[in-house]
């Protein structure tokens, strides 16, 4: 029978679900274990009140902070404990598009806050649960293409069904309320709406067509589980398939020639959804390597809605949370990419060839190598190239089972990479480690080592923290770089030590789970977050969920909006002109948008009420 609270788990809890190990220690305890052996910290950054990074003075001093505040155009807001949005004053926000909002005009009244949305009409509106999204211009028309990570059973199915698929045709709702939607916005005198029936309008589901290209090129249906987001150079969009493995499971025996890679990805056991109950492509003792078609970057060509989407199998598999494509000195293309479980691998990709705009893309994303991250103590790090020669592993292995070449090359364990965003004026990138409890508790799926090290250094690491690299000579393309710590989020209020966060932390301004980030036109450095909002014990004083704006050069970071509670703040992108931001909410709780019936996810606008640019 199907666990039916495994839909109700986070992906975190849930694969911790399907992978037992020995409990995580009492946090005070670690916190006190973790105090004793501080060794490097003062080479990385500094703590309490008043204090600079040392070296590096990344923070500056208390009177470069202040001098800085010109910067943000608005008064940074505190927390709120509600069911709203909030924005600073001067600023305003409305719903553009909500889960169930139709696409087409068959779809008009297809949702209903009783019973969602019928499986007849579930390909033909908004999904549910927006992630990662971005913005382009097709010819003076604005497009966007919105990632839907995930569902809600006991939300989305009737009630009759307690959370668990009943049928195939619940199975197949579940599914096309997922994956990928492309519209079209148009501001006509009363803010941004969905352009219904637009021909740019398309759902890309669990059952759409895919294509494949690179070493490990196979012919797959559907994207899934679809969490960050990235644009190429030459205008297409990047949908990044994360926790793919929750989508399978096993009613009868499996191939054990497949275990060692099922357990680095956590596949087994009984799927999330019960989606291999009613359909064998998901079983997986009837279709052992369905698995391995998903856990893939995919590009989908937002300007041709009859394209087929291409998953590019030479970025490598693994839980990826998004892509960020920049270009080397050299004009070849790199693309940074993080993989979101506890004890895993920041990655990046280098093409062969380069490119200049207007030339032709055919294997930029394809013929390339894939690298991993190793950083060391003293600051500096490296990228080391998974190849046959490194690893001992085919080209193929190593694409298909990314995790296990990282581990043959030592790579370093970090706490959770979640979203890689590069700074648009100097050549450096940050990663968002969103948390990790394990940390110095226990070893990854792989059994890799998780001590504390460089740039995760706190033992059972609830808050997270922001790390920042300088790639040699300003070249996107070298495999050495430096790194430091851009910011530590942690709780002031509660202590006094590391997990209170770093320098640039204080009573205004904290948050913890960093997830989404992206920078805007000006180099200003957003971040929104994904964490505890119970505003209790280690999370007292933090409110809900946010989104802040971080200034890269001297590490001021203040409180822009705050999401309803129960939701995190998912996807941030912005209309061509730079005049409105359009930010998800995702699972919210209470009944917002509405203010009756179902929560539902939605990407909101938000604007400055004087007319100037937001980002």
């Amino acid at each position: 029978m199907v666990d039916k609270t495994l839909s109700d788990l986070s992906w975190d809890d849930f694969d911790e679900a399907r992978d037992p190990r020995s409990p995580a220690n009492d946090f005070d305890a670690v916190v006190d274990a973790a105090i004793s052996r501080r060794g490097f910290l003062g080479g990385v950054l500094a703590f309490g009140s008043g204090a600079t990074v040392f070296g590096s003075g990344l923070f500056g001093s208390a009177g470069t902070a202040s001098a800085a505040a010109h910067a943000f155009p608005f008064t940074p807001i505190g927390i709120a404990t509600d069911f709203e949005v909030h924005v600073p004053e001067g600023y305003s926000w409305k719903p553009l598009v909500r889960w169930g909002d139709p696409l087409f005009s068959e779809a008009k009244g297809a949702y209903s806050a009783e019973n969602g949305v019928s499986v007849e009409m579930s390909d033909k509106v908004f999904g549910e649960n927006t992630d990662g999204m971005e913005l382009f211009n097709i010819d003076g028309r604005e497009i966007l293409a919105i990632n839907s990570e995930y569902v809600n059973p006991k939300i989305n199915l009737p009630a009759a069904s307690d959370g668990v698929p009943q049928s195939a045709d619940e199975v197949t709702l579940l599914k096309n309320l997922q994956g990928v939607t492309v519209l079209e916005v148009a501001d006509q005198g009363n803010g941004y709406e969905v352009v219904v029936d637009s021909p740019y309008n398309r759902r890309i589901t669990h059952e759409t067509q895919m294509t494949m290209d690179g070493p490990a090129g196979m012919s797959p249906l559907g994207t899934m589980n679809n969490c960050g987001s990235g644009t190429t150079l030459w205008g297409t969009y990047l949908t990044c398939e994360e926790n793919f493995n929750g989508y399978f499971g096993a009613t009868g025996a499996t191939e054990a020639s497949l275990e060692a890679g099922y357990t680095r990805y956590g596949i087994g056991g009984e799927g999330r959804y019960a989606y291999e109950k009613f359909d064998p492509r998901y079983d997986i003792s009837a279709e052992p390597n369905e698995p391995h078609r998903h856990g893939w970057v995919t590009e989908i060509d937002p300007s041709d809605p009859t394209s087929a989407p291409v998953k590019h199998t030479a970025l490598g598999r693994f839980k990826h949370e998004n892509a960020e494509m920049v270009q080397a000195a050299d004009g070849r293309i790199v693309v940074y990419m993080g993989d979101d479980e506890r004890g895993e691998f920041i990655y990046k990709y280098v093409s062969d060839a380069s490119w200049s705009e207007g030339q032709r893309t055919n294997g930029l994303l394809s013929n390339g190598t894939l690298y991993v991250a190793k950083f060391y103590e003293n600051m500096t790090g490296e990228w080391l190239a998974l190849t046959p020669q490194t690893t001992g592993m085919s080209i193929e292995d190593i694409l298909i089972f990314s995790r296990m070449a990282g581990s043959r090359v030592w790579a370093t364990t970090m706490d959770r990479p979640e979203w890689i965003a590069c700074n648009p004026l100097k050549a450096e990138g940050y990663c968002a480690l969103t948390n990790n409890r394990n940390r110095g508790v226990k070893p990854n799926a792989g059994g890799d080592d998780t001590s504390v090290n460089g740039p995760n250094p706190r033992e059972t690491n609830h808050y997270g923290q922001i790390v920042r690299w300088t790639p040699a000579g300003g070249d996107h393309g070298a495999t050495d770089f430096q790194w430091d710590l851009y910011v530590m989020a942690g709780n002031p209020e509660v202590y006094t030590n590391e997990y209170g966060g770093s320098a640039n932390i204080n009573a205004g301004n904290m948050f913890n789970s960093p997830d989404g980030m992206a920078f805007d036109s000006k180099g200003m450095l957003w971040i929104q977050t994904d964490g505890d909002d119970d505003n209790a014990e280690y999370f007292a004083g933090m409110g809900n969920n946010q989104m802040l704006v971080g200034n890269a050069e001297t590490g001021e970071i203040v409180r822009f909006m705050t999401a309803p509670n129960g939701s995190e703040v998912t996807g941030l992108t912005w209309s061509s002109d730079r005049k409105v931001a359009f930010v998800g909410v995702q699972h919210p709780g209470g009944s917002w948008p509405d203010g009756a019936g179902k929560p539902r996810s939605a990407v909101i606008s938000v604007w400055r009420d004087d007319g100037q640019t937001v980002g």
